[in-house]
Formats: C-alpha cells, structure tokens, sequence
C-alpha cells in the first residue's frame, strides 16, 4: 500500500525504526528495521517533513495495540520511502499539547492548525455547519446569498469602509450583518431564508468575539410571530448540541425568561442557568435595621433595595471574608454577608439587625447551618452588574456551576428604548427595526421608557449566541419610533429610505434571529476563545499576522482611489 503525510515524530527503538505519519485523518505507524530497503532513508527523515511510504500492512502484537488511534491494531512496514518536502526548523513544534505564545500561533497558523486538538476543532466546525444547512432546508428554507459591498449604517457598531474608485469620495460599507437585505427578501415574497452569513465590525477583541469578522447563521420568515420563530429555531439547536455535544444534556424545552426578571434573579441578560443561585431582594429586613449603612441607604432613596446572594455551602467566615476581599479587588467597598451555624446567623450583618430580622432573611432564602448569603445595596441599575458578578463567583468558588449540561433560555420582552446618560436623550436599546409591544398606539400613549419590544436573545451557559425580533412592517411605526429616538426624517430617509420605501409597498410581518456560528462551536468543542474554533483568526489588535494585514497601500492605489491620508503624528514627531 502507499501512505502520504507528514512524519508527526520519529522513534528509534534500539535498531528499529517508527515513523508516526500524520495526514487530515489521523496517524499510522510506519516500521522500519536494517532488513529494510528504505532503512536509510528513514534514519534521515526529521518531524514534519512530507513523505510517501510504500509498504505491506500488518497486524501489530496484541501488547502493542494503540486504542487511542483509529489505526492503532495495524502498522505499517516500510519498502520504500520518497521525501516530497523537507521543513525547515520549525518556529513552534506540532507534536504534543504544549501552549505557545498567540503571536508565534497566529503567525505560523498553518503549523498551529497541523496540531491535533485544534485540527479537530476545525473539522467539527465544518460538520456542525453542514448539520446546521440540512436542518434549515429539512424545515423549508432557502439560503441565499447578500451582498458583502453595502451602505454604511448609523447603528451598532462601527463600520469597515471601502473606497470606491468609480464615485470618488465615497464608500462602501462590510455589512455587520445582512439585517436589511434579509427582511427587503421577506418584502420580495421570499417567507423563509436563511444564510451562514460573513459579518463584519470594526470593534475590539473579546475572548467570544472575533475582532474584524465573524459568522451567524442568519435566518429570517414571514407572517410570523415570537411563537413560530422559537418554535423552528429551538428544535435546530437543540438536535445540533444533542448531534456534537458529546452525550451532555440539553434543556429540552428552552425557558423565556423576561429581560426585568434575568436582571433581578441572575444580574444579568445572559445568566449561566447551570449555577442554581437566584437572588432574591430582602430589604424589608433591613430597613429602619441597626445595621446603618444598609438602613440609610434605603431610607434617603425611595428607589433604592437590598438584593441578596444566597450561597449554599458556603457558610464559613474563611470563604466570606474571601468573598468580601474580591469585591474590593472589584472597586466595592464590600460585600456584607451572614453566615449561619448552630441554628443561627453569624457576622457583623447578624449581629447588627438582630436574630429576628436574620431568621427572616434566612427563612425567605431557604438557607441553613453551612450556609451563607451575601448582600448588596442601592440603586438596582447601579449595582447588578456586579450582583451578577458576584452570583458567578460565588457559583465558581463552591463549585455549584454543572460541567455536563448545555442549558439554553430564551430573554424575551426587551425594553423598546434606555435612557443614554452620555447624550441626555432616548435611544434605541436593542434592535430599532423591531415592533413595539403595542404597535403604534403604544409608542403614541405610552413612556418610552415603559415600552417592551418583540425581541429576544437565546444564551447557553451563559454565553449569547444570538439577539433577534419580530420587525417593524410598518412604516408609520418606523417613522415614529425613529423620532422618539431622536432621528430626524431626513436621517431616516438617508439611512435606511430603501427600507422605508419597500414597507410602503406591501411587506408581510416578519421576524427572524442570527445565532453566532463561531459561538456555537466554541460551546461544542469545550472552548473559552473563539481563536480555537475559527481557521485564520486575527490577533487583539485586529491584525492577521499571517499574511500581514492590514497593510500599507501604494501611492498609486492612493491617487486611483483619490485618497489623501492624514496619519496621526508619532511622539517624536508632535516633539
């Protein structure tokens, strides 16, 4: 038989000779002793140089088997063996799981990619991709594709722009998603598409973001409500995670959690459910207490509450007093708690509101001896965040988190608009092409503040992997949810005026959702960076260091795109 491949790693046993060739599917052990004809030959071949062995198959010795290689009951003896590619000495080893600087990785990610771990994590990547594709058309969609050259949008994040050399001075625009063009397809008659969409934003890296790029798979319908697209959605993802996710439980029907009730029990829009901690507000047992700093809190700000942490198993001054030191590490002042042990509570909080009010606090929690409960107090908007923070620590520090569960949840009724503090003005707080909760007499009659929309997010374990919405088909909605937003007609009609104008000739109502493809593979393959999941990653700083991008450009590039640039000054220069 004849085998192609790489030699992973060469082994000299005491005049016999193991070449462990690596190709896209696996290794096979390749034997060589002085009998050999290609006994030379192998002594000479170095890790990672490419080679073609011909040879007859045989069965190892039974002590011998590898059960943790596909090929492991076989070998290989080798006739013959030609060199295809010597490699030069290599920047980074491929053989072994050992973990090298990202800079050397990214750089030589063509080597990063021949290691095992992450080779797989590509391969899985593709399957679950053609699993997702079989899926939506085994429900009745078709996917098409939209354009990647668009116009720039005043929404979400920042835009890549590109030159146009035909129309000097102005720009085309990466989408950062085909939000427009998929609902202008539901307009044009089209009731189900769906896409493995590219999207592009120019914002900065996070461990679940890819700086630069990134794919969803992006889904649309018609004459649909909330309903029906959790109904086509949540089957798709449930059967994909049952498909890869390696034997571990999925939720078998999602929970909707509403947007005002994750922010109260979790602290936040995408709580991890497989930590069972909920908070609970307690401040009728602290109000008018003697325990003061929490008492004046409430006392001096009518909106102002008590919320509590219960932690189960964490009942010890040692883990509270750690507890207390990481909320100050936080920038908190810090973390007020109870502790409880011989049938009653313990720590400065219990001593200060007394046994009465204690018991009351324990009692509401369901809480006992070996148990604790952590406090935090003011203005809810002010402090969830670190609430939130602080229910992940505590689930992580007493290892009450579950490693064996994919656990989903839908976030529905979002608030239409937020108050932006920065420009003193009502914005939109999600997606503005979704529908109000009330249509057009809700954004007539009541506070924008106090509107819900049709929108929704689906998270698992915490991680959110997609936002979508019922959308607005209305243009009279558009235009008056634009103006509370404080867009000016004319900037509605320059920025999105091909939505506008298809609404008024007949569009359906429509809904849809975009769940992050590279999220998703990421919770498949046990990852916490999306750089182990995605083929050609950038670094944080959004450079490709592989192929040296971005790049300068030639002057002549320059002049064709009539472009002038104005670089910023260095230190040394401004000096």
């Amino acid at each position: 038989m004849r085998l192609s491949g790489w030699v992973h790693r060469v082994r000299d046993h005491g005049g016999l000779l193991f070449i462990d060739l690596r190709d896209h599917y696996g290794i096979t052990q390749c034997v060589a002793d002085p009998d050999s004809p290609a006994f030379a030959d192998v002594e000479k071949v170095r890790a990672e140089w490419v080679v073609r062995i011909d040879g007859r198959v045989r069965s190892r010795p039974a002590e011998t088997y590898n059960e943790n290689l596909s090929t492991g009951a076989i070998e290989v003896f080798i006739d013959g063996l030609e060199v295809l590619s010597a490699a030069a000495e290599l920047p980074m080893p491929v053989f072994g799981d050992a973990q090298y600087p990202e800079e050397t990785r990214l750089r030589y990610r063509f080597l990063d990619l021949r290691r095992e771990k992450l080779h797989q994590n590509i391969v899985k990547r593709s399957k679950i991709i053609a699993s997702i594709r079989q899926r939506m058309v085994d429900q009745g969609f078709l996917e098409f594709q939209t354009p990647i050259l668009t116009a720039s949008s005043p929404e979400g994040a920042r835009d890549f722009l590109v030159p146009s050399r035909l129309h000097p001075g102005q720009f085309y625009a990466l989408p950062q998603a085909p939000q427009q063009f998929k609902q202008l397809t539901m307009v044009a008659g089209f009731d189900r598409y769906f896409q493995i969409a590219p999207c592009f934003r120019d914002e900065d890296a996070r461990a679940d973001r890819s700086p630069g790029e990134f794919y969803q798979l992006d889904i649309e319908m018609s004459f649909v409500t909330q309903d029906d697209v959790f109904s086509v959605v949540e089957p798709v993802l449930r059967g994909l995670f049952e498909e890869f996710g390696e034997g571990k439980h999925v939720t078998p029907e999602f929970p909707r959690i509403p947007y005002a009730t994750a922010m109260r029990k979790y602290g936040t829009d995408k709580p991890d459910l497989r930590n069972p901690i909920e908070m609970e507000e307690v401040s009728e047992a602290f109000r008018g207490s003697g325990f003061k700093v929490f008492a004046n809190i409430l006392e001096k700000d009518a909106d102002a509450e008590v919320w509590a942490i219960p932690a189960k198993g964490g009942g010890s001054r040692a883990f509270c007093d750690r507890m207390n030191s990481w909320a100050q590490g936080e920038g908190q002042p810090g973390l007020g708690y109870i502790f409880f042990r011989d049938g009653e509570g313990a720590g400065p909080v219990a001593k200060n509101i007394g046994p009465e009010r204690t018991e009351q606090v324990r009692t509401q929690l369901g809480l006992a001896d070996g148990d604790a409960v952590f406090f935090v107090a003011g203005k809810p908007k002010s402090f969830v965040n670190f609430a939130g923070a602080a229910r992940r620590r505590v689930g992580e520090e007493l290892g009450l988190i579950a490693k064996d569960l994919f656990e989903f949840c839908w976030i529905v009724d979002f608030p239409m608009f937020e108050w932006n503090e920065d420009e003193k003005k009502v914005d939109f707080s999600h997606n503005p092409f979704s529908m109000p909760q009330g249509g057009l007499e809700a954004l007539q009659t009541m506070d924008p503040l106090e509107i819900k929309a049709f929108q929704y997010d689906i998270v698992c374990n915490g991680i959110e992997l997609s936002s979508g919405a019922i959308r607005n088909h209305l243009p009279e909605i558009m235009r008056k949810a634009f103006e509370i937003a404080g867009y000016d007609q004319s900037v509605l009609e320059e920025k999105f005026g091909g939505m506008l104008r298809a609404l008024q000739y007949g569009a359906p109502p429509h809904g849809g959702i975009a769940p992050g493809v590279d999220r998703i593979v990421m919770l498949l393959c046990g990852e916490e960076n999306l750089r182990e999941v995605v083929m050609y990653p950038m670094n944080q700083q959004a450079q490709d260091l592989m192929m040296g991008a971005p790049s300068e450009v030639s002057a002549k590039q320059l002049r064709e795109l009539h472009i002038r640039l104005a670089l910023p000054q260095t230190r040394q220069q401004a000096s």
